[in-house]
């Protein structure tokens, strides 16, 4: 089944123009995001035929069918609530059934919208602090091998072993490591002289098997390398490998190279270009949601179009200081906690009646009584 398919039957009950637009924060790039409800044919329900959702292939356009819709309704999902309280001019089309829906609307919020709409946005001011760091912190190509986390004792402190190596002119390959028994990922380092002969054209006798080098591989190798070192050989110096650092820059590196990948390149060209270190739609959407999520727990009800439309705007375009939206955030959160603990919205809707409802509306359109 198709939207068009939807259209040419009739079938739409309900649909409204959503998102940005109809916050009243959209710019002149935004999409037109469209939503509504349509109650499928009687023998499609008796059948195998049940569709409870239809949308296009950007998912820009989305119908639900009104089981599906009103089983969302319960969960007080923020979108589909929404979509009862969109201002006039966002209203694309009514069938009067749907009236039955919309009179009886202020009976679907409840305090599950604590976790439905303050819950997703606070989730979501933890992806963008995580989206902070990667706008922030960029990560070159090529991943950084293990050598760049090994450190050597010197002077008063420490250096980087390549820093070491250099001075020293030695060469990683030439080197064995030998674990130091009670000290946590740190190395005896043995370095083979007659190595280095040998790559000059100097015959020398050799005297042991090759050494493994700290690492086998530059760009492959996860971890250091252990050698067999003869008994009695005197370590050349001490090593220390910082693993847990090492990884933490790896996973970091994956994310950051997976989330470039995925990434909406133009909302990321704004992004860098207003300069903020943040993505502006998310935390205007973060903030709207937190507001509402507010206003809901006062007993104000839903209100769709914002009246601080001027401020989230702002956000989308960074002219704030990320470490104040943030803040500003998490005070929100916390007044959004303290709402609802003295709220007098119920815990949740009414499962008899959400039922009751969907047969009376599914009576009275295939007209049974």
């Amino acid at each position: 089944m198709t939207i068009q398919d939807l259209k040419d039957s009739n079938l739409i009950i309900f649909e409204g123009i959503v998102g940005s637009q109809a916050y009243g924060i959209a710019t002149p790039t935004s999409d037109v995001d469209i939503k509504g409800v349509f109650m499928i044919p009687k023998n499609k329900i008796l059948g195998f035929d049940y569709v409870e959702q239809v949308s296009d292939e950007t998912n820009d356009t989305t119908y639900y069918e009104l089981g599906r819709f009103l089983h969302l309704l319960m969960t007080n999902n923020p979108n589909i609530l929404e979509l009862l309280n969109l201002p006039e001019e966002c209203i694309l089309f009514k069938d009067p059934i749907f009236d039955m829906i919309l009179d009886k609307k202020e009976e679907f919020i409840s305090q599950l919208c604590k976790n439905s709409f303050g819950g997703y946005a606070s989730q979501q001011i933890k992806k963008a602090r995580g989206l902070n760091k990667k706008i922030v912190k960029e990560f070159d190509e090529t991943r950084k091998s293990v050598l760049e986390f090994c450190y050597v004792p010197y002077g008063q402190g420490s250096i980087s072993l390549n820093e070491y190596l250099g001075i020293y002119e030695m060469k990683q390959e030439h080197c064995g490591l030998v674990a130091i028994p009670h000290m946590r990922y740190t190395y005896g380092v043995y370095y083979d002289r007659n190595s280095d002969l040998l790559e000059k054209g100097v015959t020398v006798p050799l005297l042991h098997a090759p050494f493994k080098g700290v690492v086998q591989d530059l760009e492959k190798s996860n971890d250091v390398s252990v050698s067999d070192v003869p008994k009695g050989m005197t370590p050349t110096f001490i090593m220390m490998f910082n693993k847990d650092g090492y990884s933490v820059y790896c996973k970091e590196f994956r994310e950051y190279w997976e989330w470039v990948g995925k990434r909406n390149q133009h909302r990321f060209a704004d992004n860098m270009l207003h300069g903020g270190g943040y993505d502006g739609k998310n935390l205007a959407h973060c903030h709207r949601l937190l507001d509402m999520a507010i206003e809901i727990g006062e007993g104000k009800g839903i209100n769709v179009k914002r009246s601080n439309r001027d401020q989230l705007l702002a956000i989308r375009r960074g002219e704030y200081e990320y470490d104040t939206l943030i803040s500003e955030a998490d005070a929100k959160i916390q007044k959004m906690e303290e709402v609802f603990d003295n709220s007098s919205l119920p815990e949740n809707i009414d499962k008899e009646f959400i039922n009751n409802l969907l047969l009376s509306m599914r009576k009275l359109r295939y007209g049974l009584t």
